[in-house]
């Protein structure tokens, strides 16, 4: 983070939620905030797609409802996440300058009805953005009820790769700083394949769709590229708030499974706070576990300070094939799991549920059914809960183990031309750190080149892309003692997307102690017993051990005889390689043994749990707190001594945890 960053200041824990009042006449106001009041929320977000309505014409504005509202709030006693409101361009604009809309790669326009709908490169949408954003804050700048500050909304989530000219344009100019000759780009794009090479710069435009594979250079830039431009245009308007607020400022990041547009490695030293927006996403095998990691990664990038839910749903979404209800409780465990990982903010989308609009069917805290209802009672539960622990703000998590995560690698990764296709970067991340995540072991996710040193463990799942000096930083860390487990298809190519050659593996191999002469992917149909009589799929590859030792080899297979798991004594420390994608049991027994070696623990004893549990101590400077989330239905038990601050019950050597339930222990003694 950046150590200049304003401090988003709030007493405790802040509860709270987006609240979209233009959908509502004034008469419903009133009756939500006495709700909101009964229910704790003492954070509330607004004008996040207010454009339309704070100027229904160009340079009209009209701040009436917005007064208004902001001004009930605060009457109240609720604090306000005030957005810029520049997420969506209202008709007038796109009508006008019809040229601001953002293209596809098949080079089709995409058009307004839904959000979003502009190019972040466009100097239209920059210039009317930041007038608006100008006024917002000449009205609210020094209002007592801004305690936050909300660029634009989900940035990038639907425009961040655009292909239209101003795209294309702007393009170009950030290729031209990166490389400043034409030479050194055909180098790193290698254009001498396929007859490519560029003579000008204005020979080059954005990938757009072709009729075979596209540059794997040209692709990676242009992800690089859209990230930046998006980050350009939150400095812009982060930029104007400055100039006339004090108050601390972000935006919502989108740490997701399936969303790959932003490297947040580099936006994160931009905002005063890190803020995510989370939904449980039921496409994937563990969604709880992508919760974990999604909680991690949001405390990662944030440098192990506390970060802010921005988002999270009480219940069913609108967007995904198959839109399921929360289990009773679940609002709960999954509201304070975010916590334990971190969080010092639980909000939600949205305060009431919209009746009209795409996301009618979206649960919110206020659901359809109103007060009577089950997620209601839950809802004023958990913001029960969560004044009752405000003690913890400010604590953070403690990790021994760190997982490398790369958006750059995501992206490599991604690539229209790979070994295989039934393999996705993420199946390597989520496998790995699932494996953590079933034994209770705390994992911090750090970017490539992060400082080391605070760890005992650290794994480097599918690393494809790798710079040489974040491979040497791993390897030194080893050397000096470092247990590391690196995987598959990790060290393959540099940051132009050039293949390491010499064998795979790269810059990690003389570490591991192996050499890696060919991949040998399968078909996700196909099992790939080892000598351990542990099962790989997916992956396999044709090696042999240098100075590594093989802990176990592929009985079957393409790969069949060759190394599946080695060990290899690197300088004081381990170094362990993973040739394959193990069956999730295996996975564990394999991390089992690397944390006992490194000396890793779970933060305390657990008895009578299967993998249904999170326990996460989270560390103050004059106690610690131990949380233990039961997602199981049987009880379970944990050693630990102090105060319970659900039950407010004292705690002597044992704590049950029922089934469904959560419990906060405060450990007096700082463990």
């Amino acid at each position: 983070m950046n150590p200049s960053a304003r401090p988003f200041e709030h007493d405790g824990i802040a509860f709270g939620c987006d609240y979209n009042p233009e959908q509502w006449t004034p008469d419903v106001w009133d009756e939500d905030i006495a709700l909101m009041s009964e229910a704790g929320v003492d954070l509330v977000a607004v004008n996040i797609f207010g454009w339309s309505h704070i100027e229904p014409r160009p340079g009209q504005y009209d701040f009436a409802a917005l007064d208004d509202i902001i001004g009930r709030l605060h009457a109240a006693g609720i604090r306000v996440n005030l957005g810029t409101g520049t997420a969506s361009p209202p008709a007038w604009l796109s009508r006008a300058h019809p040229e601001m809309l953002p293209m596809a790669e098949d080079g089709t326009r995409r058009y307004p009805g839904g959000r979003q709908a502009f190019c972040p490169s466009s100097p239209v949408y920059r210039e009317a953005a930041l007038r608006l954003v100008s006024a917002v804050v000449a009205r609210y700048g020094d209002h007592p009820a801004v305690a936050l500050w909300h660029v634009s909304n989900e940035l990038g989530c639907h425009n961040a790769l655009c292909h239209c000219d101003a795209s294309a344009a702007a393009f170009r100019r950030w290729l031209q700083d990166r490389y400043v000759t034409i030479d050194a780009l055909n180098r790193a794009w290698g254009t001498a394949f396929w007859s490519q090479t560029y003579g000008d710069w204005c020979e080059i435009g954005t990938p757009r769709a072709t009729l075979s594979s596209r540059n794997p250079g040209q692709m990676l830039d242009f992800h690089r590229f859209s990230s930046d431009e998006l980050l350009s245009s939150y400095r812009a308007e982060a930029e104007v708030i400055r100039r006339g607020s004090a108050a601390p400022i972000t935006t919502n990041f989108m740490v997701t499974a399936h969303i790959e547009n932003l490297d947040y490695w580099s936006w994160a030293a931009d905002m005063d706070i890190v803020a995510n927006d989370h939904y449980l996403d039921h496409r994937l095998e563990d969604p709880r576990a992508e919760l974990a990691f999604a909680a991690d990664l949001s405390r990662g990038l944030g440098g192990g300070a506390p970060w802010i839910l921005m988002e999270h749903s009480t219940g069913a979404v609108n967007w995904q094939p198959l839109n399921k209800a929360k289990a009773p409780g679940e609002i709960l465990r999954n509201s304070l799991t975010h916590v334990a990982r971190g969080a010092d903010g639980v909000c939600f989308f949205q305060w009431r549920a919209s009746v009209q609009g795409s996301e009618r069917f979206h649960s919110a805290m206020l659901p359809h059914a109103g007060t009577d209802s089950n997620v209601w009672r839950e809802v004023v539960e958990l913001g029960g809960i969560v004044d009752r622990i405000g003690e913890i703000a400010g604590s953070r998590v403690v990790a021994e183990a760190a997982l490398i995560f790369s958006w750059e690698s995501w992206w490599a990764t991604q690539d229209d031309s790979r070994p295989s296709k039934a393999l996705g970067y993420l199946d390597q991340v989520h496998a790995a750190y699932g494996a953590f995540h079933s034994l209770g072991i705390t994992v911090d996710i750090v970017a490539p080149g992060a400082d080391l040193s605070a760890y005992k463990l650290v794994v480097v799942p599918g690393l494809h892309l790798v710079r040489e000096r974040d491979a040497v930083l791993i390897t030194d860390w080893i050397a000096a003692g470092g247990t590391a487990l690196v995987t598959f298809y990790s060290g393959t190519v540099d940051e132009d997307d050039r293949v390491w050659t010499g064998g795979y593996a790269g810059p990690f191999r003389e570490a591991l102690g192996i050499h890696i002469e060919e991949f040998a992917p399968v078909g996700p149909e196909t099992a790939l017993p080892l000598t351990s009589g542990a099962t790989g799929r997916l992956w396999s590859e044709r090696s042999h051990v240098t100075t590594a030792v093989a802990e176990a080899s592929f009985t079957d297979g393409p790969s069949a005889g060759h190394p599946a798991i080695t060990r290899n004594a690197w300088g004081a420390g381990s170094a362990w390689y993973l040739a394959t994608l193990l069956a999730a049991p295996d996975y564990r027994a394999l991390v089992v043994r690397l944390a006992d070696e490194a000396g890793v623990r779970p933060a305390a004893n657990v008895r009578g749990a299967d993998d249904a549990f999170e326990i996460v101590r989270r560390r103050g400077t004059d106690a610690s707190y131990l949380f233990v989330v039961n997602h199981g239905s049987a009880p379970l038990h944990i050693d630990a001594d102090g105060t319970e601050l659900v039950t407010g019950a004292p705690v002597c050597g044992t704590a049950e945890v029922p089934g469904g339930a959560v419990r906060i222990i405060r450990e007096e003694a700082a463990a």
